[in-house]
């Protein structure tokens, strides 16, 4: 009997602590989520609204006319729109095939190969991501202007284009998982290492390379300082260079502006809605080997 009373006491106190654990979870789960939509819902009701009713309530004031689509057409019409949405999606796509190609076969030859100085290769990669961009950005300033590459788009493309680590890491984490036994068979059924690449492996990254395509592409989307510098001409404004447009030190419409972001996300919340699964799968993968 003394047994089944010591028994009950810490059987209680086990349920009461995976409660508090539990509610502690959700409790911080509910936190992120409403931290991350408060902006959104901000954005959402701030991009209904007039000039002056913007400036005479808070940004969580719901707007008077929920109907009031005047600040997306003018938004879609001064900030030539379709013209911006046309470019940064046309460097976007140049940008994510080049850095796919890059970041696989990068990951590919130092996974596979052995060689001196390949420990160095990815040590140096690691270092260059704790190198501030900022830092870089005279050099590269200077390199751009020698290469004429300043008010092109093709040059803007050409320096997005640099594969990340990140993009390599991850494709090293697939190329670790893949058995090598796969690459000796095609060997020696007289496969070259290219076409073991091509024809073998990388069909077999496809969830990497579904996961880097979202994470530079979100990136390259989004991305404003570049454009900003690389990109003076009005020819080639891009989806944050349109936005700014609208920002200025006299006056900044932000009702406007926040009109503006909504259009944006929509694209890039198409995509990512359809590709989360593999996303998820791309950033979890090496983290259990088997």
């Amino acid at each position: 009997m003394s047994n089944l009373t010591s028994v009950m006491p810490s059987n209680s106190s086990a349920r009461t602590k995976r409660f508090i654990i539990k509610a502690l979870e959700y409790f911080a789960l509910l936190l992120a989520t409403f931290i991350a939509l408060l902006p959104l819902v901000s954005s959402f009701m701030i991009s209904f609204k007039t000039a002056e009713e913007y400036g005479s309530t808070n940004a969580m004031t719901p707007p008077v006319n929920w109907l009031n689509f005047g600040n997306y057409v003018q938004v879609w019409n001064d900030g030539d729109m379709p013209r911006a949405f046309l470019t940064s999606g046309g460097v976007v796509v140049v940008v994510v095939a080049v850095s796919v190609m890059m970041g696989s076969m990068l990951a590919y030859v130092l996974n596979r190969f052995r060689f001196p100085g390949n420990n160095l290769i990815r040590n140096m990669f690691m270092i260059a991501t704790l190198i501030p961009g900022i830092a870089m950005q005279v050099t590269t300033y200077q390199i751009m202007k020698d290469l004429g590459f300043l008010n092109s788009i093709v040059g803007y493309a050409i320096l997005m284009s640099g594969t990340d680590v990140i993009s390599i890491y991850i494709f090293l984490q697939y190329f670790e998982n893949l058995d090598v036994a796969l690459d000796e068979s095609a060997v020696l059924e007289g496969c070259t290492y290219f076409g073991v690449f091509f024809k073998i492996l990388l069909p077999l990254t496809k969830p990497a390379i579904i996961t880097v395509a979202v994470l530079k592409g979100v990136g390259v989307y989004n991305e404003y300082y570049n454009a900003n510098l690389y990109l003076q001409s009005n020819s080639w404004r891009t989806i944050s260079t349109a936005l700014y447009s609208f920002s200025g030190p006299f006056k900044s419409s932000y009702n406007i502006i926040c009109a503006g972001v909504l259009l944006t996300l929509i694209p890039s919340l198409i995509i990512f809605l359809f590709f989360q699964k593999q996303v998820y799968a791309g950033l979890a993968s090496g983290s259990v080997k088997g």
